[in-house]
């Protein structure tokens, strides 16, 4: 069961891209809906552990200490390569435009209450268990990283990959540290919460 389950709840991520890459369809219906079905997949498939390894309150603060600073470091790498990349710029600003009209709460609420909590209950609570299990704690961590970056490749959207790859990472690497997935929701979480609460890339007279 946990198989399929991983199989096919991968494959809805890539599918769920995919489909906003051909047709204008709102990313919070077609995401937030994908997601919290694999979430919910992956609760009854295997329940995870919050935080094994590492006192619970440590892997809270380290998990939201570790988003403000991937926060950070997003933010400068987008100050960076915005200029000398400009199709790395226009790709960031397609995220935003994305989203619509939605209110900022609103917009906050799904993408942490659903769209983070399903993302890491199901690539780090399921995935990388289940893999762990096959291929030792690190084998397992960097075969479901893989396996999330993969699933992301779809969007054809450079920011998105770039964010499943590097906070695919962070996030990967704080589920193998406290063998739970507490600090990588937490990290994952703030992370999202700052990226729409403060754009780290905003459309000008000279965008097209």
């Amino acid at each position: 069961m946990v198989v399929a389950v991983i199989v096919l709840g991968a494959a809805a991520e890539a599918g769920a891209w995919a489909l906003l890459t051909r047709a204008r369809k709102s990313v919070w219906v077609v995401m937030s809906s994908t997601l919290a079905a694999m979430g919910v997949a992956a609760l009854v498939a295997r329940a995870p552990a919050l935080s094994a390894r590492v006192e619970p309150l440590t892997a809270l603060a380290a998990g939201l200490g570790a988003g403000a600073v991937l926060y950070v470091a997003t933010r400068v790498f987008v100050a960076w390569v915005s200029r000398p990349w400009p199709e790395f710029r226009s790709h960031s600003l397609e995220t935003y435009a994305r989203q619509g009209s939605l209110p900022l709460a609103v917009a906050l609420l799904l993408a942490v209450v659903v769209n983070s909590a399903a993302e890491e209950l199901f690539w780090r609570g399921l995935v990388q268990t289940r893999l762990s299990h096959d291929a030792g704690m690190t084998g397992g961590g960097v075969l479901a990283w893989l396996a999330f970056v993969g699933a992301n490749l779809p969007s054809a959207n450079l920011a998105i990959v770039a964010g499943a790859v590097v906070g695919g990472a962070a996030w990967t690497a704080l589920a193998w540290w406290t063998r739970g997935v507490l600090a990588s929701f937490a990290c994952h979480g703030l992370w999202t919460s700052l990226m729409l609460a403060f754009p780290v890339v905003r459309s000008t007279g000279d965008d097209r």
